[in-house]
């Protein structure tokens, strides 16, 4: 009787409006600040199901998987911090790959640097002084942080402009700098420079994509992940989110079959 009556009691409490509707978690990397609200936003309107999001370097959110935040579902801007959560048991699977990012300089409106894809101008704004504050992400725990270093390194400007950087905690900072014009230039995922209000604010060239290593970008479901979130995970390899990605400029992967 007494397991009768905890066994109705646990049925009651799941089946409560603050349990059942509560919306999973996704983590993502900030490149998806603009697209993936866009995505989420389809999903709702397919499914009548809800996500909740949250924004972060790639690094730190794979920290605090690891420390076990309550995400159940993570997309990295590099699938290295995946397979790193997937050898600490923390994911179902391997995931799959969903989108290359690519990476550009930015130059805001009024700003003496000029954006070309090869940072000529920006070699010769270091050197003549135009330049003092130039934004990236934080190379320590952000993908395109990294991929900005390698990029200045192929430059040869590396060893040149470190004093003069501004590192954001993440891309989307670094780009909240360069936008704002507290820096005179930064270099921004494509996927934010292809927003409107980032076009208006200055002008921007996109990268050779062999100035840095592939931006290879993973999903992956975490352990524990409820249905919902399963099926958001699902809705992101579907044309909808796909066409979404596209439009902001990520390179699509061929169709994946989830592991």
């Amino acid at each position: 009787m007494l397991r009768r009556h905890m066994l109705a009691a646990l049925i009651a409490l799941l089946s409560s409006p603050a349990i059942a509707q509560e919306a999973p978690v996704v983590a993502a990397a900030s490149d998806l600040q603009s697209a993936l609200p866009e995505i989420a936003a389809a999903f709702q309107k397919r499914t009548g199901l809800t996500v909740r999001l949250t924004f972060a370097a790639s690094g730190a959110l794979t920290q605090q998987i690891q420390n076990g935040a309550p995400y159940q579902v993570f997309l990295s801007a590099d699938e290295d911090y995946v397979r790193r959560l997937l050898a600490a048991g923390r994911t179902e699977g391997e995931g799959r790959l969903y989108a290359v990012g690519r990476l550009g300089i930015f130059a805001p409106r009024g700003s003496s640097l000029k954006a070309d894809p090869g940072l000529r101008d920006l070699k010769a704004a270091v050197r003549d002084g135009r330049v003092t504050r130039f934004a990236i992400a934080n190379p320590d725990h952000a993908p395109y942080g990294r991929a900005a270093r390698e990029a200045l390194q192929t430059a040869g400007l590396w060893e040149a402009i470190r004093p003069r950087l501004v590192l954001g905690e993440n891309v989307s900072q670094a780009g909240q700098f360069a936008v704002s014009g507290s820096a005179q230039g930064g270099l921004i995922p494509l996927s934010l420079a292809s927003t409107p209000q980032v076009k208006a604010a200055g002008t921007f060239a996109l990268l050779p994509a062999a100035m840095h290593k592939p931006l290879r970008q993973r999903a992956v479901v975490l352990k524990g992940a409820r249905p919902t979130a399963r099926a958001f995970y699902d809705f992101l390899g579907g044309a909808e989110a796909r066409a979404v990605l596209a439009r902001y400029g990520f390179t699509l992967p061929g169709p994946q079959r989830s592991r």
